[in-house]
């Protein structure tokens, strides 16, 4: 996502705009943008910094027919012995072809065992941010408390996010369109393709988490970005446990027993620079409380 502001929007906007596949876009024209490019950045006119930026996602959807996946596991998800043995056949590869009528990718050239291989179609936003501190241009892989190449395969039409916003405008990109990807994207890539957009954007003034949040129609949601999953799990858990104590009243020793009842994690991006872990927490378990 490049510095120069393509749009302004003001609070309450629906934005309908299209997202690059890498450097190709629905046609297949290449770009030369590099790897997982955003489309924006959006100046959302009156956030500010200290505010939070709420983004709803109503229409995630790949408009090509194909999709392009790596063909070896990532070094950081399996270890050196398996890699130092492991013979890949470069008669294997991950070009997909997407029925969007059925909802399935179906491989394009399969082989062997994968011959009537199916994956539901999933399509989902890779990269999501605001302007991280300190500057307002992104590289692809990048991921913080800003958002960016999230890589989270639950980041799909209908689900809110919820952004810290660090400079004036918020400065808002979305990329990276992925028709389905198993948690942590271990193969370095997913499906990836281009894909239609729609989204709506809110201010809430004076009102900052420390990280990126989001909602879906079952699980409240924390991201953690750090280097490793530990510290990742560490700093997801954190922003959802105050999330809870502010928006259900919940004392620390209250919120303590309901996350170690209920919390669940998932590893969403693995082969980044950072590792992003996803704390989430039914909302089923939420019902009974008072807000």
């Amino acid at each position: 996502m490049s510095g120069a502001v393509i749009a302004a929007v003001k609070d309450g906007d629906t934005v309908r705009t299209r997202t690059f596949d890498n450097d190709r876009d629905a046609k297949a024209t290449r770009f030369g943008v590099g790897g997982n490019p955003s489309t924006g950045p959006f100046y959302v006119e009156g956030a500010l910094p200290g505010d939070t930026l709420v983004v709803r996602l109503n229409k995630v959807r790949a408009n090509k027919k194909t999709a392009r996946q790596g063909g070896r596991i990532h070094a950081r998800a399996i270890n050196a012995g398996y890699l130092v043995g492991a013979k890949y056949d470069p008669a294997v590869t991950g070009e997909w072809t997407l029925d969007m009528e059925k909802g399935v990718a179906t491989l394009a050239n399969p082989t062997g065992s994968l011959k009537g291989f199916t994956v539901p179609i999933k399509t989902m936003r890779g990269c999501v941010s605001v302007a991280p501190p300190g500057m307002d241009q992104l590289r692809g892989t990048d991921l913080g408390v800003f958002g960016g190449n999230l890589d989270y395969n639950d980041n799909v039409e209908g689900t809110t996010l919820y952004f810290p916003v660090f400079h004036a405008g918020a400065l808002f990109g979305i990329g990276d369109a992925h028709a389905a990807q198993g948690d942590g994207e271990l193969t370095g890539s997913a499906l990836e393709t281009s894909a239609d957009v729609e989204f709506t954007v809110d201010v809430i003034k004076g009102d900052i988490y420390q990280q990126v949040r989001a909602e879906t129609k079952d699980f409240l949601i924390a991201f953690g970005v750090s280097g490793s999953v530990h510290e990742s799990i560490q700093a997801s858990t954190t922003p959802l446990v105050e999330w809870l104590k502010k928006n259900y009243q919940m004392t620390d020793s209250e919120v303590a027993l309901l996350v170690g009842a209920v919390m669940q994690y998932d590893i969403a991006e693995l082969v980044d620079p950072h590792i992003n872990v996803v704390a989430k927490v039914p909302k089923a378990a939420l019902a009974h409380l008072k807000k």
